[in-house]
């Protein structure tokens, strides 16, 4: 299947590769622009050298590739990426740290456990609001430093689909962000249930729901196809 994945221009990494792993081609639709805020950049790179934080929490690979190379010489406090790629992009850069069990902020809590309690959390991210995972934190005993390193502003421009057999929405941000023709051939993918439940409100029921994984989605799209052959 040729699917349209949700990106930030230039941010699509390895996802052609990841596809064709599983059967399918792939190209970027972008309705949004990431802006970067270079003070708040700053900002947190000094605090980290001031030994602010207890630990990091990396919500997205973006942050971790703009933010990494500039951290790999400082001794850094407990780390934590949201999942495998967030991951490889610190790696890539010397950074050494723990990954989420799952791909949804709201699992750093309990994956921290008691060990939360009094301690600093420094959160590179977008400007996106996040309420769940700040008040989590707090409820839990910890105190979270938001920095809001980049923007995420809509393009408000028509995305190609071109001859996209499905379209898979990689956010609900992205997905409510989107101007996009609908056919009724199209597959609808989300990435996750946090996805599915934006294109839900909006009267769009997903075909496909993934894990919040590419690879996860992919793989729930191939028993979609298994069990709905011809489409």
């Amino acid at each position: 299947m040729r699917i349209a994945i949700t990106r930030l221009k230039g941010k699509d990494g390895d996802d052609q590769a990841r596809c064709a792993r599983r059967g399918h081609d792939c190209f970027t639709v972008s309705p949004l622009v990431g802006e970067m805020n270079s003070d708040q950049i700053d900002l947190f790179i000094q605090d980290v050298k001031d030994r602010k934080f207890d630990c990091i929490f990396f919500t997205s690979a973006l942050p971790a590739h703009q933010i990494g190379p500039c951290l790999q010489d400082l001794p850094l406090p407990r780390v934590i990426a949201i999942g495998p790629q967030t991951a490889k992009a610190l790696r890539e850069f010397g950074i050494m740290c723990e990954v989420l069990h799952e791909f949804y902020s709201r699992a750093f809590v309990p994956f921290l456990g008691e060990w939360i309690v009094g301690k600093k959390i420094g959160i590179p991210r977008s400007d996106a609001p996040n309420e769940k995972l700040f008040n989590g934190i707090r409820d839990a005993g910890g105190f979270p430093f938001e920095y809001q390193i980049y923007s995420l502003i809509p393009t408000y421009e028509l995305l190609s689909l071109g001859t996209a057999e499905g379209i898979l929405f990689t956010s609900a941000l992205s997905f409510k962000s989107a101007l996009w023709k609908r056919r009724e051939d199209l597959v609808l993918i989300a990435i996750g249930e946090v996805t599915a439940e934006a294109m839900e409100e909006a009267g769009l029921i997903p075909d496909v729901i993934g894990d919040g994984s590419l690879e996860g989605t992919l793989d729930e799209l191939n028993l979609f196809l298994l069990m709905n052959p011809g489409g």
